[in-house]
């Protein structure tokens, strides 16, 4: 037991050494139950959490399993106290039960009674339970099925929901893997075969992938085994227009049977892909477009990018338990903290792949990041200092002096195709006109952004300069360098998105390249280091370089 990677600390801390030979290993195995807080370079800081624990319970793990990982990687004793709290805990996964009773419809069920008996009594239940049936069971109200799993998530007992789904409007939807109507054969890949069994043995859930492995044919291949109407939730008409496309090339489904509802199209046929943006649309205060989650009798509804699932979007979600759900995501990290509506409403994670493992399989490119550190003039510095707090990182994140660091950046690869990442609209212009390249943000038409995209894609386009629309959902396989100069402040998951716009494989088996230009000595620097937390926790290095190592010895100005 001595000698090992992991010191397991009684506040439900486990620091890893990352410069041990077991260290990675031991970061693969505590991944699916233990979340990664800090990461500097030396030793990682996990924290053991209810919902990671319930996660990992629901995945297939159990206690036992836990505590034989961290007893294994443990250097020194792990607390006992703490042990006895990760089976606890995990054990209260399930000793509650919704199910379907024959004669009463909707029922909660306690394998433990005493527990049944407290959570009966809570206030926060009230209106969502019916009459007690005996002493195990107690008549649900099949409205209140979504809003019961929250709650009882919230008061710590998680149900396990064994109520079943209906099985929607059938409609024929078969994978076309030999390639038919002139396409070339392909095979699912086995980590996206383990996934929809993974989900499909669960009924609802979510699917974790790397960008750039293949979320979408997960997505087909659930379709393809319920073989009914779907509804497919995205998160702009950009990304809804590839999902069509891929469709079209890989299943059995015409362009007459996907339909676009969105700002611009309003069809809703068997298979129909709305953007969350419309959904959420309001007209004097009331959501206008609900009508379309009853519009169809749909077998499946999936949400691209669950992770960035709009508030809205789990009220509505609440009335579909009904429906099998399937979430796809890279990260089930939310800034907003809502993890445990997406574990209670969409579903648990049902499978999730370290980034490390697919690349090490050569499904998505081997990246180097790089945070290169910009000082700031004397005249930024004296703005900064004297800006309010509110403003301080803007000024630090848009910093003039980063543009001609960004400029040696894309001019160090010559050869590849480059994406500029900001969240601000005045630095992309400035960038757009230091750069001599394109911009696309939130304003530019989808038809021009298809234009640009397709531009890219060709190598017409070297450099774009994009702001958070390239965040998510874009397919864009030639990308081989993205340089964030600017991002939603310490956001993780908006991190590790953006790595992901150049992770898909390249022709040649070419590293990619991921570049963050900070300011030093300011929040820029903090945020940054937030940032980088969820990437770290997937195997992923960053190496800190000077901006003077990039352009030389002396910066130039910039007026």
């Amino acid at each position: 037991m001595s000698g090992g990677p992991l010191i397991v600390q009684s506040d439900k801390t486990l620091l890893l050494e990352i410069d041990h030979p077991d260290a990675q290993a031991c970061r693969m195995v505590i991944a699916p139950f233990a979340e990664l807080e800090r990461s500097p370079e030396h030793v990682h800081t996990y924290r053991l959490t209810p919902l990671g624990l319930w996660n990992a319970r629901a995945a297939g793990h159990d206690a036992e399993g836990v505590v034989d990982t961290l007893l294994k990687y443990s250097r020194y004793p792990v607390p006992h106290a703490l042990l006895v709290d990760v089976a606890d805990t995990m054990d209260r996964y399930g000793r509650l039960q919704l199910a379907n009773d024959p004669a009463h419809g909707l029922v909660l069920r306690g394998l433990d009674r005493m527990v049944l008996i407290e959570v009966a009594k809570s206030k926060k239940l009230a209106g969502m339970l019916g009459a007690k049936l005996d002493d195990d069971t107690i008549a649900v109200h099949p409205s209140a099925r979504g809003r019961l799993k929250q709650a009882l998530l919230k008061l710590g007992w998680p149900a396990e929901d064994l109520a079943g789904y209906v099985d929607g409007e059938a409609h024929p939807i078969e994978l076309a893997e030999d390639g038919a109507d002139g396409g070339k054969p392909w095979t699912l890949r086995s980590y996206q075969r383990e996934a929809v069994e993974a989900f499909w043995a669960g009924g609802s859930g979510v699917v974790v992938l790397p960008c750039g492995a293949g979320k979408t044919l997960v997505g087909a291949a659930a379709m393809a085994e319920a073989k009914a109407t779907t509804l497919i939730l995205v998160t702009n008409t950009v990304a809804g227009r590839q999902w069509k496309r891929e469709l079209i090339a890989r299943t059995s489904l015409t362009e007459e049977e996907i339909g676009e509802y969105s700002g611009e199209r309003k069809e809703i046929r068997p298979v129909t892909i709305a953007t969350y943006q419309v959904l959420t649309s309001r007209r004097g205060g009331a959501f206008t477009h609900l009508d379309l989650f009853s519009a169809r009798d749909w077998g499946l509804v999936v949400y691209d990018e669950v992770h960035l699932l709009p508030a809205p979007i789990f009220r509505f979600t609440a009335d579909l338990q009904a429906r099998r759900r399937l979430g796809l995501t890279a990260t089930l990290v939310r800034e907003d903290g809502r993890e445990g509506d997406v574990f209670s409403l969409i579903g648990p994670k049902r499978y999730d792949a370290p980034w490390k493992d697919i690349e090490s399989q050569g499904w998505i490119a081997p990246a180097e990041c790089t945070e290169v550190r910009v000082t700031l003039t004397d005249a930024e510095r004296m703005t900064y200092a004297t800006a309010e707090a509110e403003e301080r990182y803007r000024m630090a994140a848009t910093a003039r002096t980063k543009l001609p660091v960004v400029k040696a950046l894309v001019d160090r690869h010559p050869d590849d195709q480059v994406l500029v990442i900001g969240a601000y609209i005045d630095q992309l212009h400035q960038l757009g006109e230091y750069l001599d390249a394109p911009i696309i943000q939130g304003s530019t038409t989808n038809k021009e952004r298809e234009r640009l995209f397709d531009a890219f894609r060709c190598g017409e386009v070297r450099t774009l300069v994009i702001s958070k629309v390239g965040n998510f959902s874009i397919d864009l396989p030639e990308a081989a360098v993205a340089i964030q100069v600017s991002g939603t402040f310490g956001s993780r998951q908006e991190e590790a998105q953006r790595l992901g716009r150049v992770l898909r494989p390249k022709a040649d088996g070419r590293q990619a390249h991921f570049y963050t230009v900070v300011s030093r000595d300011t929040i820029d620097t903090e945020y940054a280091a937030h940032r980088q937390r969820f990437l770290a926790e997937q195997g992923y290095a960053y190496t800190i370089v000077d901006a003077d190592d990039i352009l030389g010895p002396k910066l130039p100005t910039v007026d």
